[in-house]
């Protein structure tokens, strides 16, 4: 892939980044044209390489996602910069992490507690997340800071939402917020879809003396050979 010569105040912005893993990403692409998905979990240890990507888009960066061989020779997902046009300038080497003080008034609020598992967690093991990504939302939606723009997640409802959100057309072409506000990773007790789809979710979590239930539903589905989804879904509806 050829290095491509970019504006001299768009790398400037670039270099400004400070956070750690989008500044290691930056760094890469400035220096070799782009970055793969293999470089990013052999060489800097990254096991998820679209939430790298995410926080160099959310650094006001933009970012496209291209293929190229990989060591394999199969096809893999690389990233190079987007159009140097396209940068966010009220977020290139701005952004900031989340104050402690906006944690403590949701927990206030909702619970330390996830927002998709409906679980109490320890408040470390909670992260901050937008409830429209800021790729989507733009700066229009960045200027209300209140505490309702945002949600607290654990860190496997965290992954799943950015990938589901990484995946979803809104984010990929249409960029438009009203249909995130819809959407279930936004708003998981009020929502009509789940990234575009039309479906309806649960994630079920059981913790402490739970876990017997859990060993003995999959013991269960495992002798009438189904799938332990399936068989909640038939049990729920008998119920009903």
């Amino acid at each position: 892939m050829t290095k491509p010569q970019l504006p001299k105040e768009f790398v400037k912005l670039c270099k400004k980044v400070t956070a750690k893993r989008a500044r290691t990403v930056i760094e890469h692409i400035l220096k070799h044209g782009h970055i793969t998905t293999e470089e990013l979990k052999t060489k800097y240890g990254y096991d998820h390489p679209p939430r790298a990507a995410r926080d160099v888009r959310e650094e006001g960066i933009p970012l496209v996602t291209t293929r190229v061989p990989g060591s394999t020779g199969r096809k893999i997902g690389a990233y190079t910069f987007g159009d140097p046009s396209k940068v966010r300038f009220g977020r290139a080497g701005g952004r900031t992490a989340f104050s402690k003080k906006l944690k403590a008034r949701l927990i206030e609020m909702d619970g330390a507690r996830c927002a998709i598992y409906l679980e109490d967690f320890p408040e470390r093991d909670l992260q901050i997340d937008h409830r429209i990504p800021f790729e989507v939302a733009g700066d229009d939606d960045s200027k209300d800071q209140g505490p309702k723009n945002y949600m607290l997640l654990c860190g496997s409802a965290n992954r799943a939402k950015s990938w589901s959100c990484e995946h979803c057309a809104n984010w990929l072409e249409q960029k438009d917020a009203k249909i995130c506000r819809n959407c279930y990773w936004a708003y998981p007790d009020d929502y009509t879809h789940i990234a575009m789809r039309t479906a309806r979710r649960m994630d079920i979590m059981w913790s402490g003396p739970e876990v017997e239930v859990y060993d003995r539903l999959k013991k269960k589905t495992e002798e009438l050979q189904q799938d332990m989804p399936a068989y909640v879904k038939k049990v729920i509806e008998r119920n009903l």
